[in-house]
This record gives C-alpha cells, structure tokens and sequence, in this order.
C-alpha cells in the first residue's frame, strides 16, 4: 500500500474546493462554443487554481494504481450475443458522434482513470466518478436501455443504455436499477442509485462510453472538471479512441 503524504491530501481538498460549477445540459452548437470559451478564460485567469488541479490529479494518479480493473463484461463471463452484440459487427475506422444533449452521469470528480492497469495485466475501460451511496444516477444521452444485470465479481449492478448517436454508455456498481431493458430514456433521467456492488471498495460510479463495442476514453468526449463535452461532435478512430483530450490552457497541465 502506498503512503501519501497529509499535504497531498490537503491539495486534494483545495483543488476539489476550486473545481468550478456549471450547467448541465447544452443543446446547441453556439451556446456550446461560447460557454466552452468562457470556460478557457476563466481557467486562464486563474493560475492558483491551476496549479491545485495539477496538484489533484497528481494525487488521483498515486490512488488509482491499486484499484483493480473491472473485467469487461463485454469480452470476458458473459454471453457476448448479449453484452456485445458488435462482436462480428464492421466498425469503420471513423465515425462522427454528435454528442449535443448530454447530461452529466453524476457531479462527481474523477477517483480513478482510464487506462492499463501494469499491476493486474489489463485495462480500466472507463472512469470511476466519486459519489455517494445512493447518489442519482443520471442517462448521458437519449436512448434505450438495452440490458440491466448484476456480475458479483466485476461491476456489480449495471446498466447499459443504446444511443441514437452510435454510442453506448455503461454505468456500473450501482445500488439499484431505476429502469428495466427497453426502457426509452431521456438524457438527464434518473436510471440508477450508486452504490459499491460487485468488485468495489467504496462508492463511485464506473462510466464507459462504447462505440460498437470499442470502449472510448470518457475523457475523449466529456471534460469532467467542468461538467460539460469538449466539443459538440466526437470523431472516433480506431488510432485514437483511447487517448484522452484537452482543451485547457497549457498551464493546467502537468510537467513531466
């Protein structure tokens, strides 16, 4: 286990308290692009916040390596005809995803990222958001539930919504299904209760975001410090859907 110091703890706080708040949903493309610039600007003026959100993510960064992976229900325990009904599907090598019209799965920050995780041999296929037990959980996107389920060792409760957009979003250790398969939801309507079900050590929300079965970076369509999307569309490739982006002022970001 490893040990972090009681200042980066205290970081951790100052950065959370610094974090800046805004709107839900953006239905268009104009107000969308203005409020994404103010959100530059206000990030630009505001160096000490800057440097506590660096000092965060550091932080995130020393936890999320003793968080073991989910396995993904997609390719491993399940019947793929059910979890991943892509698996002999053609996926282009791009596609343009409108991502207008979401809403944000919950408010919470990041506790862990995506990405491979050296110590147990595998992949973190989405985000683990904080919240608290019994927290809403809240649709990204219009869409249909396509399946409800519980996995004991991996993601416990979950659910897994279709999008007309091409994407599908995966919500996972949840305490309790507000919806049932082919339920047509809206985005912003509650689905879920939080919770720690399955191979879970505390509260959170596991998030993916999938395109035909290829699980996308969250970070690649949503800017979770803020609250909103990057831009209005989201190009996926089959070169770059696991990498993040960012839009921040070169300050926000951490030296290496």
């Amino acid at each position: 286990m490893k040990i972090v110091k009681k200042s980066s703890y205290l970081l951790l706080l100052t950065g959370l308290l610094a974090l800046p708040v805004l709107a839900q949903t953006i239905t268009s493309k104009n107000p969308h692009a203005a409020m994404h610039k103010e959100l530059l600007a206000k990030q630009a003026s505001h160096a000490d916040e800057q440097i506590q959100l660096v000092e965060h993510y550091t932080f995130i960064d020393l936890l999320e390596e003793d968080i073991e992976p989910e396995p993904d229900i997609y390719t491993e325990g399940w019947n793929s005809q059910s979890v991943n009904p892509f698996k002999d599907s053609d996926v282009p090598d791009s596609q343009v995803i409108d991502v207008t019209g979401h809403f944000m799965p919950c408010p919470g920050f990041i506790t862990s990222n995506y990405g491979y995780r050296r110590k147990f041999g595998r992949m973190h296929k989405g985000v683990d958001l904080k919240i608290q037990r019994n927290d809403t959980i809240y649709a990204a996107f219009d869409g249909k539930v396509r399946l409800t389920a519980y996995e004991r060792k991996g993601y416990g409760y979950y659910i897994i919504i279709r999008h007309p957009n091409g994407l599908e979003t995966v919500y996972g250790h949840l305490n309790k299904h507000l919806v049932k398969p082919d339920q047509v939801v809206r985005a912003g309507d509650p689905i879920a209760l939080g919770g720690s079900t399955g191979r879970s050590t505390g509260p959170h929300l596991h998030f993916e975001t999938r395109f035909m079965g290829y699980a996308i970076n969250p970070c690649a369509i949503f800017d979770f410090e803020n609250q909103t999307t990057h831009t209005d569309t989201y190009t996926f490739t089959k070169k770059t859907y696991t990498q993040p982006r960012n839009f921040a002022p070169a300050k926000t970001v951490a030296r290496k």
